[in-house]
């Protein structure tokens, strides 16, 4: 990989600065200029922090040597990424914020080439984001790559029969690290790899280090909007999980009577079984009139359960954004759904060495990819942006060249580059990072 060829530097009198756990408490104050809360910098600082310093920078003024951040991102590091048909090393960009009297300034810009040249140092090709404003990133080449539908199902709500469904077990506890930790990792990297009949879920991130685990069972009462503290529901079959729900509850009472809801966090299960019997469980709890369930992949087995296809309330988000760091490297790693052999001419205006024409050539679902640079006649042209809403096979090229993003220059090529792109598994992160 290269390097950058035009970081944008920070404005004059600013300076990067590495964070350590010293900067805990400024970085926290900071984070709450850039996104407005209610709860106590002191408060928040007795609560895991998910960041690994050594992956954390700030941005001070050069002239003051313990001044205020001004600006502050860091990442996670995704050893292990699922994309189609394999992994790849990604950095999960995260934590960026700049201080509302330093806006308009340019230390966004520059803080994301420096995260860009830290991923290229690193020999991570790939980039990868929740966006809290999805009209900041594109600009910064990275593309929307996956969709979650969110779900509010009535009490009682009906489903389609699975056989295996009743050789279930379910048990109901207090959710917590130390007691469910464990059995929680191992389903949901087994959900991951299973998905699609094993050809495995692209974008499914599994929370890798000490400290996103912790932050992710973390369970403050300053968190629950009025609801209980976390529950966890796991179904077993012959003694082996096979699926699991992390939730709370929260007591409505009405003239006509308890109307409870649901907030489910995270489902997940092996098989349609599994997923049956977790739903149904889920469906029937007590005092509650609602279920509400959050970030299910598009083509999740909790959706194709319901007898009325139109029951509930449903809602699709954009989930993870891509952003091609080395394009050899990241079109290498991937897997493709169909034979191609396709000239791609990329467009990036932050790394130059993304910039050209790449010819692509692989076989279905095998892993002996080629991408090289070629003077051959591109037969599409992209952005990197688009690239990357396509990477993880949930955006189509063809949809992407219907609304212009992308340059068709030879008209039988899009078809049979639009296939092997995508992926017969719907790509989706189950958490935001």
């Amino acid at each position: 990989m290269t390097s950058p060829s035009f970081p944008r530097a920070l404005p004059t009198g600013l300076r990067f600065v590495p964070l350590t756990a010293d900067d805990k408490p400024a970085v926290l104050d900071l984070d709450t200029w850039a996104f407005p809360g209610t709860v106590p910098v002191a408060e928040l600082e007795a609560m895991p922090f998910p960041l690994t310093w050594d992956r954390s920078w700030g941005v001070r003024g050069e002239d003051v040597e313990d001044g205020p951040l001004l600006g502050i991102h860091g990442s996670y590091p995704f050893g292990a990424f699922p994309v189609p048909g394999a992994t790849v090393p990604v950095s999960g960009l995260t934590w960026v914020g700049v201080h509302p009297q330093a806006r308009r300034r340019g230390i966004l810009s520059a803080m994301i080439d420096r995260h860009l040249s830290d991923c290229v140092e690193r020999g991570e090709p790939v980039s990868a984001l929740f966006a809290a404003e999805p009209a900041i990133y594109g600009r910064f080449g990275y593309g929307s790559a996956a969709d979650d539908i969110k779900v509010t199902l009535a009490r009682g709500a009906a489903l389609r029969d699975v056989p295996g469904s009743a050789e279930h077990t379910a048990r109901i506890e207090h959710a917590t690290q130390d007691a469910h930790g464990a059995l929680v990792d191992t389903v949901h990297r087994a959900a991951g790899s299973a998905a699609g009949g094993g050809l495995g879920r692209p974008g499914w991130a599994t929370r890798q280090t000490p400290e996103l685990q912790a932050s992710f069972w973390s369970d403050p009462p300053q968190w629950r909007n009025g609801g209980e503290s976390l529950r966890i529901l796991v179904v077993e079959r012959d003694g082996q999980p096979r699926g699991y729900a992390l939730f709370r509850r929260k007591s409505v009472w009405e003239d006509a009577g308890p109307r409870g809801t649901v907030h489910v966090r995270e489902a997940v299960a092996l098989d349609a079984a599994a997923a049956h019997a977790l739903l149904s469980r889920l469906l029937d709890l007590d005092l509650m009139a609602s279920v509400h369930v959050g970030m299910l992949p598009t083509d999740d087995a909790l959706l194709g359960l319901l007898v009325d296809t139109r029951a509930g309330e449903r809602r699709v988000s954009d989930n993870v954004w891509v952003r091609v760091v080395d394009v050899p490297a990241a079109l290498a790693a991937r897997r493709y759904a169909a034979d191609v052999d396709v000239t791609l001419a990329v467009r990036d205006e932050r790394l130059a060495s993304n910039t050209g024409t790449w010819r692509v050539r692989a076989r279905a679902f095998e892993a002996d990819v080629h991408v090289e640079r070629t003077q051959a006649p591109a037969d599409l042209a992209l952005d990197v942006r688009e690239l990357g809403s396509a990477y993880l096979g949930g955006r189509a090229l063809t949809g992407l060249a219907q609304a212009g993003l992308v340059d068709v220059r030879e008209a039988a090529a899009l078809g049979r580059a639009s296939a092997a792109f995508g992926w017969p598994v719907a790509p989706v992160c189950s958490w935001v990072f």
